[in-house]
């Protein structure tokens, strides 16, 4: 893999979402070039910084190739009509998680992007939705999405490549660190957890998690 067309750039406001919480989760196609900075495109926000947001959170990327998943037996769901539902800031068609590695890094404009860890699903995708088994669906398939840090700020604009220019650790798709650390695989495979905890290019929460799986 090579690169994959970006056909959306997307940031969103917070607002409320429900069980008396915020949320920015659902998102606008930008039309025209947005900066992207080191804490993510210019304009995005996050309504829990505790869980979202920072350095190893910057930029969320949600494959579209999952909305068919997501959209069978639901009708036309004007949530998944447009790039979004997911709070992603990066939409793109041939790019999912088996494909991935924790480290990549992407040239995207003039930005470079490294990927840190996969996203974990939460409630608020389940109430975006109105489907609360929908996190539990997204974490027995896999179907996760990812997150960026931002190595080199940039400007970039929707109808650009995503393209792959360094890939370090090509045994750690972020599918299979996904299952190991939120989908229960460990339990399969317990000598992947020393690996995860000592991965400098793995998101440091997520390396705590994999010392916790140990312990």
């Amino acid at each position: 893999m090579t690169g994959v067309e970006v056909f959306a750039l997307l940031t969103g406001k917070a607002r409320y979402l429900g069980r008396g919480e915020n949320s920015a989760i659902a998102k606008s196609a930008v039309a025209g070039p947005v900066k992207i900075g080191f804490l993510g495109l210019e304009g995005d926000e996050q309504a829990d910084r505790s869980v979202h947001g920072g350095p190893d959170k910057a930029v969320h990327h949600y494959p579209h190739d999952h909305y068919a998943r997501w959209g069978e037996g639901r009708g036309d769901d004007p949530v998944l009509a447009d790039p979004g539902a997911f709070g992603e800031n990066v939409a793109t068609r041939g790019l999912t998680e088996d494909q991935v590695c924790i480290g990549d890094r992407f040239r995207l404009g003039n930005a470079l992007l490294e990927i840190s860890q996969g996203r974990q699903p939460c409630w608020k995708q389940g109430e975006r939705l109105q489907w609360p088994a929908l996190p539990a669906l997204m974490v027995k398939e896999r179907r996760s999405g990812w997150y960026y840090r931002v190595i080199e700020e940039g400007v970039a604009e929707p109808g650009e490549m995503l393209s792959m220019v360094d890939r370090r650790l090509p045994d750690w798709t972020v599918r299979r660190v996904f299952g190991l650390l939120v989908a229960g695989d460990h339990r399969h495979d317990p000598g992947a957890l020393a690996e995860l905890a000592g991965m400098e290019l793995l998101y440091d929460g997520w390396r705590r998690r994999a010392l916790n799986l140990m312990a």
